[in-house]
């Protein structure tokens, strides 16, 4: 056989054999970036990293609530998020979603409840750490309870209250983007979403009868399914 010859069939040879090997090591010719979400799987497992984090709403302050985040990291793109806090003195009016400016007057008293979250969240970006944009479904209970001192005709307390109570219960659907600190574990949680809400309302309504000269309490019952919207920014420190 011609050295020539010989050395076509080795160079056939060397390609087939290389071929072999890629497709050993790519089984079903998969893409790098599968390889890639393998390697980061295997790194969370492996690696120190940023796994849970507790975080806080200042925004959600003026709506009276005051809640508590604990986000843990199940996978290296899986979490589940709960939250426990208390419902409070309302300081925004939004008529749209049942809310009212709740009063400072003696008549109003503000009566503390206890409100939860529960969500799982899905990060769209591979890393080993939870951040980057996120999808977030969660189940979330809010009541927010006040008592209405009645008064008489002379605008003197009676005695006597009225229970105003809206509780709501919503599905929420959030995309957000969340950032750790390059050189520490302080972070930032951006997000935006729609809910399906449904109220449960007992709405006392005050009013001063200048006629008759006294004051009438109406009660109004609602229950029904609404849309909500939601925007904000959580702060928090991760571990």
């Amino acid at each position: 056989m011609s050295h020539p010859f010989r050395t076509i069939l080795l160079a056939l040879a060397l390609t087939v054999i290389g071929s072999a090997d890629a497709w050993a090591q790519k089984p079903g010719g998969r893409s790098k970036v599968l390889l890639r979400r393998d390697r980061l799987a295997a790194q969370w497992d492996t690696v120190d990293c940023v796994k849970n984090m507790f975080k806080i709403n200042p925004l959600l302050f003026l709506r009276g609530e005051i809640p508590l985040y604990y986000e843990h990291a199940l996978t290296h793109n899986l979490s589940l998020e709960v939250a426990v806090g208390i419902t409070y003195r309302n300081y925004i009016n939004i008529e749209v979603a049942g809310d009212d400016l709740d009063a400072f007057d003696a008549g109003t008293e503000i009566l503390p409840k206890v409100s939860y979250h529960i969500g799982a969240r899905y990060y769209l970006t591979d890393d080993i750490e939870p951040q980057g944009t996120y999808l977030q479904a969660e189940f979330v209970h809010l009541d927010y309870s006040k008592n209405i001192a009645q008064k008489d005709s002379t605008g003197q307390f009676t005695g006597g209250k009225l229970l105003d109570q809206r509780v709501y219960n919503d599905l929420r659907l959030l995309f957000g983007y969340q950032r750790l600190g390059g050189n520490s574990n302080w972070l930032f949680d951006l997000y935006g979403g729609v809910a399906f809400r449904t109220r449960d309302m007992r709405i006392v309504h005050e009013t001063l009868d200048l006629t008759n000269d006294r004051w009438s309490y109406d009660i109004e019952e609602k229950h029904d399914n609404v849309p909500a919207f939601f925007l904000g920014v959580k702060v928090g420190l991760g571990f």
